[in-house]
């Protein structure tokens, strides 16, 4: 078993990037936003088990993260999505709590790397 699949983190994105990914394939948008979206989230994932195999905190820290910023990329395409309509209100509340999770989960993991 890898070290990343052992991380409660790791599941949580992966789950939420299948959910993106289902949520694309059900609605019509930009294909620029599409990507930009499906790439962001599929980047939380891989960044997370990419750092769960550095050896360095320093390292490891990196890539949570360039993770988290790839949160907060997703939450801004969502946003953004929600502002031109192409989502409702409801929907971009669904995503933006999962993020939100996601976002705190990187944070304590960021936050513990960074001591000493």
């Amino acid at each position: 078993m890898f070290d990343f699949e052992k991380l409660d983190v790791y599941h949580k994105a992966k789950q939420l990037n299948k959910k993106v990914f289902l949520f694309l394939k059900s609605i019509k948008t930009v294909r620029s936003t599409n990507d930009q979206l499906r790439r962001a989230s599929f980047s939380i994932m891989l960044n997370i088990a990419e750092g769960s195999g550095r050896y360095s905190k320093a390292d490891k820290r990196n890539f949570y993260v360039i993770a988290r910023g790839s949160v907060f990329e997703c939450v801004a395409i969502f946003d953004y999505m929600k502002d031109i309509q192409a989502i409702d209100q409801d929907t971009f509340i669904t995503f933006y709590n999962d993020f939100e999770e996601l976002s705190r989960m990187l944070f304590s993991m960021i936050k513990n790397l960074s001591l000493k």
